[in-house]
């Protein structure tokens, strides 16, 4: 599941039973994000090396065809550099982080996507056959090297979508909210094009993205509101693509509007988490997206999260949210947006509130390490549980949606 990710921002290829390259606005699993230049892993070919410089395309068949390019061309220095495109999804190029020719075996990885390909080059060099891996998911994908008669087009992007006034107040104008369907697998909230959209959302979910607080810091919050889940497609009274402060005044009121949503604030001690630095420091990478945007956190499958200029409240509400069963605290002192990549094992314990089954125990000495190692060796920081006075929201009214 992904909360995601304003047009042509934020770029998320998932596997979630298939594989799939989507356009996401969102704040807990994907959130308008700009993938900058990769470093290019460039390796010395051989005079007698096959040229590999051209454009590549195949179709992944992975419940629907999706047509895939991939531009190679000649690194500075020798070796290659490479473009991918998903054209029936997004127009914009993934730049391809490493990509090598040894022999007739070429391989590509695109680290923020945990990404990555291998395939053999034939005998006379007009084809690729190789698999495509992500999330621990294989699906093989065959490319053809085009030519000028055979090359597919490549769709131009849509202008991008300015942002709303700083100072603008929005509102939804219009909502609409229906049931999810009840063979509905994913979960998602969205800022798409010049709409919010959402999938299999509850109450419950609704009211922590809104608020960013965990649903164990909601008190009296009726059985149906976590168990009822609801799609919504909401087009809001100003232009733009919101900030972060703006999608969520706008949830806020949506929830007063529809759900009739009343509440007042307390304080009670709870079993929570406390983010801290580490003594040795912080191994975060400051981030160079806008500031004031909307951060992109998006999973690549369970356990394999990619954080782009997110704040550490982004962080923790994500966790919190998603991951774990108790709110965490930012003790960090950390301000400012980050870009990281969190690689875990996940146990039992966690993605509980996604209904996710976790893989079986695994001795692998190349597994990830588990949740707690992986925040101190990865991102130099430290989770750890306890009990401690924590902010909490206490229901005083709340109704079923009103009708659309």
């Amino acid at each position: 599941m992904t909360r995601m990710m304003p047009d042509c921002s934020a770029l998320k290829l998932t596997f979630s039973g298939r594989m799939l390259l989507s356009l996401a606005v969102t704040l807990v699993f994907a959130l308008p994000i700009f993938i900058g230049s990769a470093d290019v892993g460039q390796a010395q070919a051989p005079s007698s090396a096959p040229d590999i410089v051209a454009t590549w395309q195949g179709t992944l068949h992975a419940g629907q065809d999706l047509r895939t390019v991939l531009k190679i061309t000649k690194a500075d220095g020798g070796g290659y550099k490479a473009d991918f495109y998903s054209i029936d999804q997004v127009p914009q190029p993934i730049p391809v982080t490493k990509i090598t020719l040894d022999g007739s075996t070429l391989k590509y990885t695109i680290t923020p996507f945990d990404l990555k390909y291998e395939g053999k080059l034939s005998a006379d060099g007009k084809t690729i056959e190789g698999t495509s891996t992500q999330g621990g998911n294989a699906l093989a994908l065959i490319f053809t090297r085009a030519t000028p008669e055979t090359e597919w087009a490549i769709p131009k992007p849509p202008p991008p979508i300015p942002p709303m006034a700083a100072d603008a107040n929005p509102s939804f104008e219009v909502a609409t909210i229906k049931p999810t369907k009840p063979d509905e697998q994913r979960r998602f909230l969205v800022w798409r094009g010049h709409q919010m959209e959402t999938a299999n959302t509850s109450l419950s979910f609704l009211i922590s993205f809104a608020y960013g607080i965990q649903s164990k810091q909601v008190i009296g919050i009726p059985p149906w509101a976590e168990t009822e889940k609801f799609d919504i497609t909401a087009k809001p009274d100003t232009d733009g693509n919101p900030s972060d402060k703006q999608l969520k005044g706008m949830v806020q009121k949506l929830l007063a509007e529809r759900f009739k949503l009343t509440f007042h604030h307390d304080t009670k001690e709870l079993s929570v988490y406390i983010l801290s630095v580490t003594k040795s420091g912080d191994k975060l990478t400051k981030s160079a997206g806008d500031p004031n945007g909307l951060p992109g956190l998006f999973f690549q499958g369970l356990g394999k999260l990619n954080v782009r200029n997110a704040t550490m409240k982004d962080f923790t509400g994500l966790m919190q949210n998603t991951v774990l069963d108790r709110p965490v605290l930012d003790q960090t002192g950390l301000t400012g947006r980050f870009d990281f990549i969190l690689n875990w094992t996940p146990d039992d314990s966690q993605f509980g509130g996604m209904g996710a089954k976790m893989p079986p125990p695994t001795d692998s000495a190349s597994a990830p390490p588990n949740l707690y190692t992986a925040i101190q060796e990865q991102i130099g920081l430290k989770l750890e549980a306890t009990k401690a006075p924590a902010e909490v929201t206490v229901i005083d009214h709340v109704e079923e949606p009103s009708a659309n």
